[in-house]
């Protein structure tokens, strides 16, 4: 298996096979409960009704506390052994994520400091050089305002997001996530 965190340069290549791709040291196909707790540092659940980001005296960020619908505290641990056992996303301190539907990990994301590694990539012409031409893009907006594209590659289950403002690859999606495999 090639582990994606010590070949980033697998991520260009227009054609994967997902199977022979881990994350982390988690494959995709793996149980969730294969991601070690200990490095999740937040999480997306069901389970949570409510996230309270809590600061300390100097308004740094110092973590988040979960609730659910009733308005009862969980844990970090609590939502992260739910959401291992269901549908969600765990979040990595290390600027990765795990999709996981079903228990099941069906997705990865790469975002952040991770995505320096294709600083080079200064414009969209060099990053369809280095990526090839996708099989669909998407113009991204906001409030009407152009910021860049969404990257579709059916053949690799893949998304690539390019940020024309920074002029820089700002996330990679692979699995199961909208859009990934064709319209």
């Amino acid at each position: 298996m090639i582990e994606i965190l010590d070949n980033l340069d697998v991520l260009a290549r227009p054609v994967l096979d997902l199977s022979e791709l881990k994350m982390g040291g988690v494959a995709l196909g793996a149980a969730a409960t294969s991601i070690a707790p200990r490095c999740i540092v937040e999480v997306q659940s069901s389970i949570v009704a409510r996230v309270r980001d809590v600061y300390d005296a100097d308004q740094d960020d110092i973590g988040r506390e979960y609730y659910d619908a009733d308005g009862q505290r969980l844990t970090l641990d609590e939502v992260i052994d739910h959401t291992a056992r269901s549908d969600g996303f765990l979040y990595r301190l290390d600027e990765i994520s795990y999709k996981l539907r079903g228990g099941t990990v069906v997705g990865f994301a790469i975002y952040g400091r991770r995505l320096a590694h294709f600083r080079h990539l200064t414009s969209y012409e060099k990053f369809l050089t280095a990526f090839g031409s996708p099989d669909q893009t998407r113009k991204d907006t906001e409030g009407g305002e152009f910021m860049g594209y969404t990257a579709y590659y059916w053949g690799a289950r893949k998304q690539v997001q390019w940020d024309d403002w920074d002029r820089r690859i700002i996330l990679i999606n692979l699995g199961d996530f909208e859009g990934n495999t064709g319209p």
